[in-house]
This record gives C-alpha cells, sequence and structure tokens, in this order.
C-alpha cells in the first residue's frame, strides 16, 4: 500500500511507503491520525497549511459485505475542529484496489483550476481551467468521457470553488452519478482552497485487494453477510423502503423536529415519507431499493425519477426531512428537486435544510413556500450574496439575519432527531468532535428504535453511557469502511462485531480481538479531542443551543436538561 501526496503548491504528487504507525489504520483512523500529526491546529481551515486526507476503509477492496465507504477529513472551515466525514460510492474499492491507503492534498495552488489523474503506479496533476464552474454531473460525465467511462471520480462543485463552509467532497454511485457525498463540515471548500476539481481514479478490479487468508476471509464475509440480511433493520427495513423509512417512525415518536425545530411532529409527514418516496420512484420508473457502493447488501438507497426525468439519487431520509418537515414542506417532488441542486452546486443537504429554515425564521422566505426554497437555492451557483449566506451554513445565516433560534453545535446544523425528546442523540451532538452529528452515536437505536436494547427517549437516564459506547463504536466501525448501518446487527448479534474482527485478522494476518476495536474506537476519538483543544475547543463547546433547555417540544412537552454530565462522555 502507498501514499499519494499531492502538494499544490508545487504541483507535485509523489508517492510513498505508508510508516508503520499507519499500517494498523484505516478510513476515519487514518484521516483524523494524519491530520492530527500534520495540520497545525490552530491553522485557517482554507489556507495551505490545512490538508485534505482521503482513506478507503481497512476493509474496503475486499468482499467484505457494505464495506465500500470512503473517508475525507481535514480541518473543518465551518466547525474550526478536526472533521471526517464519509460516503458511498465506487472511490474507496477502486483506491484500495490500486493499493492506495490514503491520498493526503496539501499546499495551494496560487491560481488556475487542477484535476489529478490517478493509477497504480502513476499519479499526475493536470491544469483543468475549463472545468471551473462545472456541476458535479456534468464534470463527471465529461471525466468519464475523457479518460475511460470506468473511471471513479471524487469531486467538488461550484460551491467548493467558491470555498463555501458547508460545500462537500462527493463521488458517483455504480452509475456514474457524482451523488455520493462526504457532505458534513465544508471539507469541499478545503478541496477548493486547493485549486483541485477533482481526482480521477482508474482501477479495473474492484474486489481484489490482497487477503492474506483467502478461505477464512471467504467464510468470514459469507457469515457477516448472513448476519446483516437476517436482521429486521438491515435485511428487511432499510432494504424495502431505505432510511426514509423512518419518517413515519420518527414523526410517532414525536421527535420529528419540525418548522426548524419548534415542533416534534408533522402532520404531513407521510407525503414525504420512505412508504410514499417508493410508491412514486416506483410508478415513475424509478427505484425503490438500490447499492450506494459494490458490494452492500443492505441496499437501502433510492433513485427518485422528477417529472422533467432528472433522477435524483439518493434522497435519504436526512435530507427529506430536512427539506421536507423541517421546512414545513410536503411535496417530495420539491425535496428531491433541493436534493438534486444540492449533488449538483456541491453542497450538504443537512446543512441547507437547518440554514433554510434559520432564513424561513427570519423572514427571507415562508415556511412552506417549496419553490421560493429552490429559487434561493439556485442562487449558490451564481455566488450571489445571499446564495454565499446559504452556503456558508447555519450558524452564518443566523448571525447576519440576528436568529437566536439556530440548531448547531460547533457551528453545524443538528440532524433530524430533536434531542429534547432523543437525548441520547442530543448527547451526541453536543459532544462529537464533529459538531452536530447523528452519525457519530446513533442513540436513535436505544432511544426509538429499541435496537441494542431501550433506553427511554425523554429521561436522561443512560443517555451519557449509551452515547459514549455508540461513539466508540462508531469511531471503529467508521475506521473499517464498513457502513454505518452494520450497526443495527452489531448490537443485536452477539456473533457480528466477532465477525468483524475474523475478517481483519484474515485479511492482515492479525490476531485482533473484540477489545482491541474498542480500544481503536477510544484512540479515534482521543486524537480528534486533543486536536479540537489544541484549536481552541472547551466544555462551553460540547453544549445544545440555550433553547433546547428553555422551550419544550410538544408532543412531549420536554426539555433537554443535561450539562455538566456531559463532561463525563469521553472518561473511558
Amino acid at each position: 500500500m502507498k501514499i499519494v501526496r499531492l502538494n499544490m503548491t508545487t504541483k507535485q504528487a509523489s508517492f510513498e511507503e505508508v510508516p508503520e504507525k499507519y499500517l494498523a489504520l484505516g478510513g476515519r483512523a487514518l484521516t483524523s491520525q494524519i491530520v492530527a500529526d500534520e495540520v497545525p491546529a490552530e491553522c485557517h481551515p482554507l489556507g495551505p497549511n490545512n490538508k485534505l486526507v482521503i482513506a478507503p476503509g481497512l476493509l474496503s477492496g475486499t468482499s467484505a459485505p457494505s464495506s465500500g465507504r470512503l473517508s475525507v477529513g481535514g480541518k473543518s472551515p465551518l466547525t474550526g475542529g478536526i472533521k471526517e466525514a464519509n460516503a458511498g460510492g465506487v472511490c474507496s474499492q477502486k483506491l484500495a484496489n490500486i493499493g492506495i491507503k490514503a491520498i493526503v492534498v496539501e499546499g495551494k495552488a496560487d491560481a488556475g483550476t487542477y484535476i489529478m489523474h490517478l493509477t497504480a503506479d502513476k499519479a499526475e496533476l493536470i491544469a483543468a481551467d475549463e472545468l471551473a464552474g462545472k456541476g458535479t454531473y456534468e464534470l463527471t460525465k465529461i471525466l468519464k468521457e475523457r479518460f475511460n467511462p470506468k473511471v471513479g471520480v471524487i469531486c467538488i462543485g461550484p460551491a467548493g470553488e467558491m470555498q463555501m463552509l458547508s460545500a462537500g467532497v462527493t463521488n458517483n454511485d455504480l452509475e456514474g452519478n457524482s451523488s455520493r457525498y462526504a457532505g458534513r463540515g465544508g471539507l469541499g471548500a478545503v478541496m477548493g482552497s486547493k485549486g483541485l476539481k477533482a481526482i480521477v481514479i482508474e482501477a479495473d478490479k474492484t474486489f481484489d485487494a490482497p487477503v492474506q487468508d483467502k478461505e477464512r476471509f471467504r467464510a468470514a464475509a459469507k457469515k457477516f453477510a448472513d448476519i446483516l440480511l437476517k436482521h429486521p433493520v438491515c435485511g428487511e427495513g432499510l432494504p424495502t423502503f431505505g432510511t426514509n423509512v423512518l419518517m413515519n417512525v420518527i414523526n410517532e415518536a414525536g421527535t420529528l423536529p419540525t418548522r426548524n425545530f419548534r415542533f416534534g411532529r408533522f402532520d404531513k409527514a407521510a407525503d414525504v415519507s420512505g412508504e410514499k418516496l417508493a410508491e412514486v420512484a416506483v410508478a415513475r420508473g424509478g427505484k425503490q431499493t438500490h447499492s450506494c457502493h459494490p458490494g452492500c447488501v443492505m441496499r437501502c438507497s433510492n433513485v427518485y425519477p422528477l417529472p422533467d426525468g432528472i433522477e435524483c439519487s439518493p434522497v435519504e431520509y436526512e435530507t427529506a426531512w430536512a427539506f421536507g418537515p423541517n421546512l414545513e414542506i410536503n411535496d417530495l417532488d420539491v425535496v428531491a428537486r433541493l436534493n438534486y441542486i444540492c449533488n449538483d452546486v456541491g453542497l450538504d443537504t443537512i446543512e441547507v435544510g437547518c440554514t433554510l429554515g434559520v432564513l424561513m425564521e427570519a423572514g427571507v422566505i415562508p415556511f412552506g413556500d417549496g419553490q421560493a426554497a429552490i429559487k434561493l437555492l439556485e442562487e449558490v451557483y451564481q455566488g450571489t450574496p445571499l446564495g454565499r449566506v446559504l452556503g456558508a451554513g447555519t450558524a452564518v445565516a443566523g448571525k447576519v439575519y440576528g436568529v437566536t433560534r439556530v440548531p448547531t453545535v460547533k457551528d453545524q446544523g443538528i440532524p433530524a432527531y430533536d434531542p429534547r425528546s432523543c437525548r441520547g442523540n442530543g448527547v451526541t451532538y453536543a459532544t462529537t468532535p464533529q459538531g452536530a452529528d447523528h452519525t457519530a452515536g446513533y442513540a436513535v437505536t436505544a432511544n426509538i428504535l429499541k435496537v441494542g436494547g431501550f433506553v427511554e427517549p425523554t429521561k436522561d437516564d443512560g443517555q451519557v453511557e449509551l452515547s459514549r459506547n455508540l461513539q466508540v463504536a462508531t469511531a471503529a466501525v467508521d475506521s473499517t469502511g464498513l457502513c454505518l448501518f452494520v450497526a443495527f446487527a452489531l448490537l443485536d448479534n452477539p456473533e457480528g462485531l466477532p465477525t468483524v474482527v475474523e475478517m481483519l485478522n484474515a485479511q492482515y494476518g492479525t490476531e485482533l480481538t473484540v477489545n482491541d476495536v474498542t480500544a481503536l474506537g477510544q484512540q479515534v476519538l482521543t486524537v480528534e479531542r486533543e486536536f479540537n483543544i489544541k484549536a481552541g475547543f472547551g466544555k462551553a463547546h460540547d453544549r445544545l443551543p440555550e433553547f433546547f433547555y428553555e422551550e419544550e417540544l410538544a408532543p412531549h412537552n420536554t426539555k433537554f436538561d443535561l450539562r455538566e454530565e456531559l463532561d463525563e462522555v469521553f472518561k473511558f
């Protein structure tokens, strides 16, 4: 395995041997460790001293089921702290199959737009001013035609080029759509700040990464696939209606943030639910199930055709919430249109949804006005002042318009589960080094879905321990390249985690134990928190916005109460 180092100041790309300290790391563990080792914590995130690190997971590139997540890391321009965001798509598998452990992009081009063409033995930086300003869909199509229809393309849209704080990094899915986003935290702006528009990856294999004991690995991978497919969430709920199966569930639980987190239920939630999406998508010739990356066995994605024939893939639950109940919009076509524009211009859908909620709170456009939201979002392409406010994220919009009802932690928008009636998630939002992030410790499992036990969602008891354990487990899972949704089966099936460890040992010839995986998760969190402390973060940053402490949320009429208890989360 090699590390590709791309210096945008000197325009030089080189292959390096992997230092011994990085050999056992992958995905989030590797991106966060390299950032901690090489990026000054106090640097400007859009300056030459920040670095963008891209890494496949430890199991990526093999036949391990649902192991094709791609991690992207750096210092976040949105939060000011360390960041890792991960995505499906084809590029994680391709990188692993050409022996790339990580790509490190550093320095900053003084002018111009560039792409990198990467193969197993060559990394070439190419001037590409003609691609400046292209949306990601057109850009990916052009690059596939220029190089090879089977290449993987990691890229940014115009929002990233304009260094908007909520710009993401995307890569294409199996059909070539540039819709698989490492969306959160503004890492697209970091890539844009360096003058790098895209990375084109050529690899003719998908599941042929080196495995030391192939028979042992094959048996463990088959067992793990069975564990996933026999679980009611991984094998039934997600493959049937996708992640948006949660819309009606979360609404019924009374924790669906509605009208910028004012209410916990939306009376028109069914109009934008997974069940409705599947009905419309199939009727229009789309797909209610779809794999986001090669080797995914859960197939929880979808393909939603818009009335004009444009296909948006996927419409995930968090996006349907952000553009639906959060804005009091009950039109799936509007939701999908906003989703598609975000994918093309290169913005994080959760952050844009939260920002639109604040702009509606300010009276810039009315709640429920989907066409006004679309028109406003389209301004991002032109970089108008209002378009730049929208692209700068929720916290900036609140400051510009004097709104105090701003749902953020560490300046990152809070996702689709209200912390007052899903308190385990509230603990995660407040304390994760990543800024408000539901995936960092998904307590919906035990709070709402009763997976891995049950912790009463409107009470404080057990929430800190729940979030702590989930954050540790998630940091480890994010390092393997496995999709986070495997966690449902890992929590319920005692054979799940040992089987993951068995795959790792068969691949690398190691003798890891389950305890080693827990230690890895703790190590990742420790590294990330130490970076944030050096960047200026303290206990005050591990709190929710005050309106969650002061306003009751209907229908349960509960507030969030945890404060000092939050300081106990990382006492392993």
